[in-house]
């Protein structure tokens, strides 16, 4: 028996059953208009193949954290002011809003950002408040303390979003990876790396 005809046999057997079930259950399409092998066909083409999908990249990848602001202004207005401050926190927006609160905001992040890296480097204290509070570092400490602050002025709401980026990590500066800094106008020979002048800082490594 030729393949053509095994082909054409089967096609017919299934006609004839498919006939017979149709017409046990009542139904009303004759066996003339009733195409098995068309059936057949769109039985499988219409029944969706469900396979797990391969993760996309934005599956796999975290969100940069800039990515929820275009412009580092934009992310200083999104960011929330904590009701209440953790003294770490205090003590980094302090050093901000003393060092460069008349700067821009990216004069004010790289001060803070100096001080996070520097309480991560493992050569300075491990604090916030220990790196401020080091001797002879700020000259804005005065006997151990900062001066007063006018917690409801503009500059330290902006100071302590700064500061919280800043922790955060949620913005690089433009000098990020500096551990050092000096104002503009004094001219201290450290012999260190430096990096740029960023408003009225120079930063080294």
């Amino acid at each position: 028996m030729s393949t053509k005809f095994k082909y054409a046999a089967a096609i017919s057997l299934a006609a004839t059953f498919m006939t017979t079930l149709f017409s046990s259950a009542g139904s009303q399409a004759s066996a003339q208009s009733f195409n098995a092998p068309a059936a057949i066909a769109a039985t499988f083409i219409s029944q969706p193949v469900v396979q797990p999908l391969a993760p996309t990249l934005s599956d796999t990848l975290e969100v940069s954290p800039e990515a929820r602001a275009s412009t580092l202004a934009e992310l200083v207005a999104e960011t929330s002011i904590p009701a209440t401050l953790s003294k770490d926190l205090e003590c980094l927006a302090g050093a901000v809003f003393f060092e460069a609160k008349s700067e821009s905001l990216a004069g004010q992040l790289a001060v803070g950002r100096v001080i996070v890296a520097r309480a991560n480097s493992g050569r300075f204290p491990a604090s916030y408040c220990g790196v401020v509070f080091q001797p002879s570092q700020f000259s804005f400490v005065r006997g151990g303390a900062m001066p007063a602050i006018n917690r409801d002025s503009r500059a330290w709401q902006t100071a302590v979003r700064i500061a919280k980026i800043a922790d955060e990590g949620e913005w690089k500066s433009p000098v990020e990876g500096a551990m050092f800094f000096h104002a503009a106008y004094v001219s201290p020979r450290w012999g260190k790396t430096r990096m740029a002048k960023v408003d009225g800082h120079i930063f080294y490594r």
